[in-house]
């Protein structure tokens, strides 16, 4: 059945944090920490607009 057995315990995934921290920065935008949007897509450009901000703070 495709069972496996798995070891008990905590075990660290390699470079998780590395996603993680990815996922924290929009959540620094004021708008972003809260879901104030009605549609999908307007969630998403304000998500595209924090993480363009964030790059364009790293290329200057």
């Amino acid at each position: 059945y495709g069972l496996e057995e798995r070891p008990a315990g905590f075990h660290v995934l390699p470079r998780r944090w590395v996603v993680e921290r990815t996922f924290a920065w929009p959540s620094r935008s004021r708008r972003l920490a809260r879901d104030y949007e009605r549609l999908p897509e307007t969630g998403v450009a304000m998500i595209h607009t924090a993480m363009s901000r964030i790059m364009l703070r790293r290329i200057a």
